[in-house]
């Protein structure tokens, strides 16, 4: 399997900063700078809503090749709930996204779970897994549940 390298400068800092990136990277198109914020393992994996399961950065660079050849993602990430250590991320993430119908700009929801190592190279993606999302679904739910005795 044939490895992508990619430039240590090309993005840094925190893990919000190489989320922000990703999701800059997807509203422009910017296949270079999207799969930067990716970690050089063989094992990221990468799931789109509906999509089968992409394992290694070939077939993540792949998959995003062929929907920036369709134009850019619109995609902004709002609600996003964290869960951080010295070394990990994950962030569930709510993402409204653009899309253009029949029927002019409307808005879609995604659900997404991002994951981030801190890497040699600094804070990199290790995971992305979006899943089709509702309006309904876009509303969270947040109470704390009752313990019953």
């Amino acid at each position: 399997m044939t490895k992508v390298k990619k430039s240590a400068s090309a993005v840094g800092g925190t893990v919000d900063d190489i989320e922000a990136a990703f999701y800059e990277a997807m509203q422009t198109a910017d296949l270079e700078k999207l799969m930067a914020c990716w970690a050089d393992e063989d094992d990221v994996v990468c799931v789109h809503p509906g999509g089968p399961r992409l394992v290694g950065v070939v077939a993540i660079r792949v998959a995003f090749e062929a929907l920036f050849s369709n134009g850019t993602i619109r995609a902004w990430p709002e609600g996003v709930h964290k869960i951080e250590s010295f070394t990990s991320s994950v962030h569930s993430v709510r993402e409204r996204v653009e899309v253009l119908t029949d029927e002019g700009l409307r808005e879609a929801y995604v659900i997404a779970t991002n994951v981030y190592y801190k890497t040699p190279q600094g804070w990199r993606m290790v995971a992305h897994h979006a899943s089709p999302g509702s309006e309904q679904e876009a509303q969270e739910i947040s109470e704390t549940p009752h313990v019953f005795h």
